[in-house]
């Protein structure tokens, strides 16, 4: 190998420890064997020739190029880093070895075969923009090693016409706005097949978001330096320790931002956006006694039959949407180019593979393989990492525990203070009651503590995670999506399983309260029940949290972008290239739409969990999903910058979990509707205990239903430490209370009577039968729809079938010709060696 095609590195053994030691998030991985020529970091490098430097052109006044300034190459990707010579920030010695660092790590791109030209800022003169550009030959060899599907012919299979296709033609966008693309069968690319791809232009072979998947895999594992024996490589490093500013791919041409608000309705998001297989394809009675008279106000949305039924019907309708979610996923696998996308065909992280410096015996190849951590190392690593999610389900516990007290405490502040302070109409102090005051305060309050733990946890266990250290970037992700949702989960719902679940179930009697701790009493629902308050709690965290979100995501980085625009455009009325414009838009993170995920699902399980107390949940969130898909397909191509595309087969752990709460839901609201809400007390008492023997009625009825709901306390039997000292006890002798308790004077008085054992029976029956019935419905559903259509079936077919015959049955052909060849050359041989000679 020339000299001119060794790798250079940086030797930094012997210096002092970086400012910022990194190495949990070193990443790079070795593609390459180069020989490398070690120099040191400072003084002159020796062969200053061997270290090659980008081209420098000046910006060439077209705002919209795509391409190197010959107008023919185009961009795949862009660094941007500033001037060392201009940086005022740091020790001169500190900016003189990330000067080295870079220009080694340049060189080492171009030594990859990657061509690189520099330009200088137009409005910052300290910032400086490498434009990145792979080669025909560079695409074609790292194509076939990161195993790229690529077009072989056009789908020649019949297109079969749907029943709906009168419906998605409402969906579909003018095709002389944005032009279908054609559908191609496609295969693994190998360079020696590649006269039986479908090639028009090799311009074009390679697509803008493949392209820049490419040149990320080559920034990713190219290396730069050497410190005791560990060599550093990769763009995330050098991004995380300030060398590059920023490393993006370009958007796409104008006419697609401009018309982002069609890009989700045609189906073309993931291909301008980069989203890969993460497109958002998946969305979506009170009694109050009152100054000795008792009235009803039926909240029937909250409270009725109607909402039982609505309950089986989400139930079961969960349970259409994640197969019907199969079979698309099953087409977008399809469109996508990932099925049968193996888990060997995914490149180890880079973070992981700097850490393997253990040596250990593969079971199945037996032989030698480098692995970061041994099996205790791995042993422990998971202990640390279970202890630490317990311990913050824990803390999260313990804010709910904390908002528990808070009720406890302003309530009889609010009872003593409220109808002193609160002047208003009767409406008014009708509807302001202290239970209304302390559910809505609390539920504000939770809230917020909500959002403030999202922002913790969500380091947390990032931070847990890494620690992990995953060896790919599925199981990387898969990992956080665990912790993420766990810790999600706890923090948004155990609030609301309190109300619904555990509120007011363990109060105990007058006379005879339940305190835990020894001091608290337990917290008592209203007198109309929990329901109205849970449905508080979920309206408020729902509407909050969507309110939330759409600032955060929305709000957020278009103040950014406006800010940076206006102060950018007063230093300056120059024109801007797009690589520049692209750089002064916001980062989208590491995590891409990871969030975008987690939004969805944690959605998904307040519309299936609880809406038997919230039935206006799936409309609240169906709305909020149409506007939010126009707001994301606007978010991504105008206001962040492009993402770089990652292959997926599906939606990794996100699917058993979305399994796991569909299954989850049909408990919660079974159970929401038996002990929550009143419907099961009402059926009872209709049907058994208002005609004899228990009743008095001749005929079914509710009338002297709430009465039957009441019980009778003698006040003589308070215990001091509980008796009330309110003056308007009077010359009372009896208070009734909600229950269903045999009265004073009774045998068994205070005890639980025969009606309350008749409701629990009811109960447990209902539950039990309600959740038979939609288990059964919910297995066959999924029996009778199959995960893949049998178009998408057909497809798939086709394609195994063209890449057997157009690629393997080309090669059978030409060793068949070439061991003809030789067979022909052995039996000529063989005939001239036993031929008889000639007398």
């Amino acid at each position: 190998m020339s000299v001119e095609n060794q790798d250079v590195l940086l030797d930094l053994e012997g210096e002092e420890e970086e400012e910022e030691e990194d190495d949990d998030n070193d990443d790079g991985e070795i593609v390459l064997e180069l020989n490398q020529v070690i120099i040191p970091t400072y003084g002159t490098v020796p062969d200053q020739q061997n270290l090659h430097t980008p081209e420098w052109v000046d910006f060439d006044d077209k705002p919209d190029s795509l391409f190197f300034k010959d107008g023919q190459r185009r961009i795949d990707f862009v660094l941007v880093y500033e001037d060392e010579s201009k940086k005022m920030t740091h020790r001169r010695s500190d900016r003189k070895k990330q000067k080295r660092k870079r220009q080694v790590y340049e060189s080492n791109l171009i030594n990859n075969g990657l061509q690189l030209e520099a330009t200088r800022s137009v409005l910052d003169e300290k910032l400086i923009f490498v434009k990145v550009h792979a080669p025909w030959e560079v695409l074609c060899t790292y194509a076939e090693v990161m195993h790229i599907k690529l077009p072989l012919q056009h789908n020649d299979l019949k297109t079969r016409k749907s029943a709906f296709n009168w419906f998605s033609r409402l969906f579909r966008v003018d095709e002389n706005i944005i032009k279908p693309e054609q559908e191609f069968f496609t295969a693994p690319f190998q360079k020696e097949h590649l006269s039986n791809f479908y090639i028009q232009d090799k311009d074009t072979f390679f697509n803008p978001a493949t392209r820049s998947r490419i040149v990320h895999f080559i920034l990713s594992r190219v290396e730069y330096a050497t410190k005791n024996n560990v060599k550093k490589f990769g763009i995330n490093k050098l991004l995380d320790t300030g060398i590059y500013k920023a490393a993006f791919p370009l958007h796409d041409e104008i006419l697609w931002r401009e018309n982002w608000h069609l890009l989700c309705l045609a189906g073309l998001l993931h291909k301008y956006a980069d989203c890969g297989c993460s497109c958002r394809s998946w969305l979506f009675s009170l009694w109050i006694p009152d100054k000795g008279q008792l009235h009803m106000e039926k909240l029937c949305i909250f409270d009725s039959y109607g909402t039982l039924v609505f309950a089986v019907f989400m139930g079961i309708w969960v349970t259409f949407f994640l197969e019907f979610w199969k079979r698309r996923q099953a087409e977008l696998e399809y469109e996508w180019d990932t099925v049968e996308y193996l888990e060997q065909e995914e490149q180890v992280r880079p973070e992981y593979e700097a850490r393997c410096t253990h040596i250990v015996m593969n079971e199945i190849t037996q032989q030698e393989e480098h692995v970061p951590y041994t099996a205790c190392g791995k042993c422990v690593r998971m202990t640390f990492c279970t202890s630490a999610i317990f311990f913050w389900i824990l803390l999260i516990i313990a804010s709910v525990v904390g908002i528990i007290v808070y009720r406890l405490s302003v309530f009889l502040a609010f009872s003593s203070k409220l109808s002193q302070h609160v002047n208003g109409t009767e409406a008014l102090r009708k509807y302001l009651t202290p239970q209304t005051a302390t559910s809505v305060t609390a539920s504000l309050i939770s809230f917020v503590v909500i959002m403030i733990l999202n922002i913790v946890y969500e380091k947390v266990a990032i931070l847990i995670t890494d620690f992990e250290l995953p060896r790919t970037q599925t199981d990387y992700e898969n990992s956080l999506t665990t912790k993420m949702f766990l810790f999600q989960f706890v923090n948004y719902y155990s609030s609301c399983f309190y109300i619904a679940f555990f509120k007011g179930k363990f109060v105990g009697h007058p006379g005879s309260p339940v305190y835990w701790l020894g001091k608290y009493r337990n917290e008592e629902c209203d007198p109309g029940g929990c329901l109205l308050e849970l449905t508080t709690q979920l309206a408020i965290i729902v509407g909050g949290k969507a309110i939330w979100n759409n600032i955060q995501e929305v709000l957020v980085p278009l103040v950014k972008n406006l800010i940076g625009r206006y102060s950018a455009a007063a230093r300056s009325e120059k024109v801007v290239p797009r690589w520049e414009h692209d750089y002064h838009l916001q980062p989208i993170g590491k995590l891409g739409l990871f969030y975008e995920y987690l939004e969805m699902v944690i959605q998904f399980g307040f519309v299936t969990l609880f809406v038997a107390s919230f039935p206006l949940a799936p409309l609240l969130a169906l709305m909020n999903n149409m506007l939010e898909i126009r707001l994301d397909a606007w978010k991504l191509t105008t206001q962040f910058r492009r993402m770089v595309p990652q292959k997926a087969q599906d939606i990794g752990a996100w699917q058993p979990i979305l399994q796991g709460i569909a299954i989850l839901a049909v408990v919660t609201n079974a159970l929401i509707i038996a002990f929550t809400s009143d419907m099961i007390p009402r059926l009872v008492y209709y049907w058994s205990f208002s005609v004899p023997p228990y009743g008095s009625h001749s005929t079914h009825t509710m009338e002297g239903y709430i009465n039957s709901t009441l019980s009778v306390f003698n006040i003589s039997d308070f215990k001091n430490e509980s008796k009330p000292s309110s003056p308007w006890l009077g010359k009372q002798t009896t208070c009734r209370y909600r229950d269903l308790r045999y009265p004073p004077g009774h045998q068994h008085q205070y005890e639980h009577n025969i009606y309350y054992w008749h409701v629990i029976a009811a109960k447990l029956a209902f539950i039990i039968v309600m959740e038979h019935v939609i288990y059964f419905v919910k297995f066959i559903i999924s029996y009778v729809i199959p995960d893949v259509s049998e178009k998408t079936k057909s497809k798939v077919k086709r394609e195994k079938y063209l890449t057997q015959k157009l690629l393997h049955e080309n090669d059978l052909k030409g060793v068949k010709k070439t061991m003809g060849k030789i067979a022909d050359k052995i039996i000529k041989g063989a005939d001239s060696t036993f031929r008889p000679k000639d007398e």
